[in-house]
């Protein structure tokens, strides 16, 4: 079964720190660009960061920017979101998701090939 599964979330103080992780169960991420994703209760799924394929340049939105950082592991089967400096608006699922391109080109949920099941990130004292 092809499939990208999440692990890694759980509860957090304000400031400190995760790592998620997305591995391809069925596949390997050879040609996939990465997007990580994150939905708050109510709200719509917003992009995060994505890593391209080619050239493996990170992009993020300005919410995180200077917290997050987006690498994959040398097996080419995972990818991982470091977060440092967590806010307790970064609450949230969060997702990541594989399209078959070559670099990043935005956070259209319909250009993503496979998604992961998600997986919590609580930020709360």
């Amino acid at each position: 079964q092809v499939q990208l599964v999440e692990s890694g979330g759980g509860l957090v103080q304000p400031g400190g720190s995760l790592r998620l992780s997305c591995a391809a169960v069925g596949f390997t991420l050879d040609y996939y660009t990465i997007g990580w994703f994150r939905q708050a209760p109510g709200k719509e799924r917003e992009g995060v960061g994505c890593i391209s394929y080619s050239d493996g340049s990170t992009y993020f939105a300005d919410s995180v920017k200077g917290r997050f950082t987006i690498s994959r592991g040398n097996a080419k089967k995972t990818a991982y979101l470091q977060m440092n400096s967590l806010k307790p608006e970064d609450t949230a699922v969060y997702y990541c998701a594989a399209e078959m391109a070559p670099g990043c080109s935005g956070y259209v949920l319909t250009l993503y090939d496979y998604w992961g099941q998600g997986t919590q990130v609580t930020v709360s004292s």
